[in-house]
């Protein structure tokens, strides 16, 4: 017979949640850790188990929080053999048990942090790098204020005859939507089974999703996260609503993807970080008097991030496609420009009042770990405060126009990390390792692959 947890073994929140869903006595538990590259695994273990996994952990390898994006160990980063793949003990975060709606069968989630074998957390767990910069701010009694937007395709389960991934087809007439219809209700319309979907997910999952919209291309959405005063469980929120995109549009008979560009010559897919900066009096310290300039505090933050940026962004943009995204007039930024009210920077100030004055960070593609996204963004901010960074003037009009291209490569962007003072500094030496090297490891699998394109061009012509 199924036994349930007691109340001493669970945090009173995980409680409530589990006492709150119907037949979690026959349920099975996911718990799930979130890796580098975001990818959420873990184990599937039966409810009888959980009360065990609150009072003891569960056992996870090491090298799992550094594993290449195809699942496989990566040797250079120091967790494989030269351990000998070691465990580790994995607890849950406390508040993070749901139920997991669209499951056939009664089923929770419980999210996951790693142990470091002497008492803490690991250092390279992204959970604990954003967690590290969070008690810098900390320390000085300051508390970024944080909120999430992700960008995602939806497609046909099916791919094309091509072999690459196709629209979707509409409800109400049956044709692949092939326009783009930038905030477009009717695309909404014709979406909402999966946009109801997704938003019934987020209630029984306690994630604030409050707004959805058609993006600049065939089939991209948008769905915003409300802001938090806590960067961590905005990060938490991201994970798990990009879990709860792909689960649903499964369900559906679609495949939702958060590449950063599966589409060439459409739309890329962004992560877009908001932040405003409050002090122990939760004040804003980026809130100014209409037509009284930028405060201090915003402008040393964003020469922060002008600063950082470069080492940063192997975080921003992590993967080979990635770097497909950065095109000119695609709202993508191709420099370290700031300004108020404008789409083509890469540090945008939103219109608002002046109490919710706050960063659009929009450099990061929707393939990046939400965590490490904050972490840099948030790290690049202190930075700038501290040191008194300037970042010259806002611009107005179309920035594209004002400043050269720049052009990054996942090469240069995974040298720049390892060879990063400013990345070693305030994410610990242990995590810039071994995200490096994982890094390093999926670029030299990447090009040693032979792609339809060499044959397309060299098989007959060389």
């Amino acid at each position: 017979m199924n036994r349930q947890p007691t109340p001493s073994a669970l945090p009173p929140e995980d409680l409530q949640a589990l006492h709150g869903m119907d037949g979690h006595a026959a349920a099975h538990v996911d718990l799930l850790l979130p890796d580098c590259n975001g990818v959420l695994r873990g184990k599937r273990v039966a409810f009888e188990a959980l009360e065990k996994v609150y009072a003891a952990g569960v056992c996870l390898p090491m090298s799992l929080i550094a594993a290449d994006i195809r699942g496989n160990t990566v040797e250079e980063t120091g967790l494989g053999y030269d351990i000998g793949d070691e465990d580790r003990i994995c607890r849950p975060i406390p508040g993070s048990l749901r139920p997991v709606p669209w499951s056939p069968r009664p089923a929770l989630q419980l999210m996951l942090q790693m142990e470091d074998g002497a008492g803490g957390w690991f250092e390279a767990h992204p959970r604990r790098v954003l967690q590290r910069v969070l008690d810098r701010y900390a320390a000085l009694g300051l508390t970024p204020v944080v909120a999430v937007e992700l960008e995602f395709y939806l497609f046909d389960r099916l791919p094309g005859a091509d072999g690459r991934p196709q629209p979707t087809l509409n409800a109400s007439d049956g044709r692949r939507n092939d326009s783009t219809q930038v905030y477009s209700i009717d695309d909404l319309d014709e979406n909402a089974a999966f946009i109801d979907g997704v938003a019934r997910a987020c209630r029984a999952q306690r994630i604030p999703a409050d707004t959805a919209v058609a993006e600049y291309a065939p089939g991209q959405f948008e769905i915003n996260l409300k802001h938090r005063a806590d960067a961590l469980a905005a990060c938490d929120d991201a994970v798990l609503l990009k879990r709860v995109i792909k689960a649903v549009a499964q369900q559906q008979g679609m495949l939702a993807s958060f590449m950063a560009k599966p589409l060439a010559g459409q739309a890329g897919s962004g992560l877009h970080l908001h932040v405003s900066l409050l002090d122990r009096d939760g004040r804003n310290l980026f809130a100014g008097e209409p037509g009284a300039g930028a405060p201090a505090p915003l402008r040393h933050a964003i020469g922060g991030l002008q600063a950082s940026a470069r080492d940063n962004l192997l975080l921003f943009a992590p993967h080979a496609n990635s770097y497909r995204r950065f095109v000119a007039n695609a709202f993508v930024p191709l420099n370290d420009s700031w300004g108020y009210n404008n789409r083509t920077v890469a540090m945008r100030i939103p219109h608002s009042d002046p109490a919710n004055t706050r960063i659009e960070h929009r450099i990061s593609g929707a393939d990046a770990n939400p965590y490490l996204v904050a972490a840099a963004v948030l790290a690049g901010m202190l930075d700038g405060i501290e040191q008194q960074l300037d970042p010259g003037p806002p611009v107005s009009g179309n920035a594209y126009e004002q400043f050269p291209m720049q052009t990054p490569h996942w090469r240069g962007a995974i040298d720049d990390f390892l060879g990063s003072a400013f990345a070693g500094r305030w994410y610990g030496e242990s995590f810039r390792h071994v995200y490096g090297q994982q890094k390093r490891r999926e670029m030299l699998d990447f090009h040693a692959e032979v792609s339809d394109l060499d044959y397309a061009w060299y098989l007959r012509t060389v």
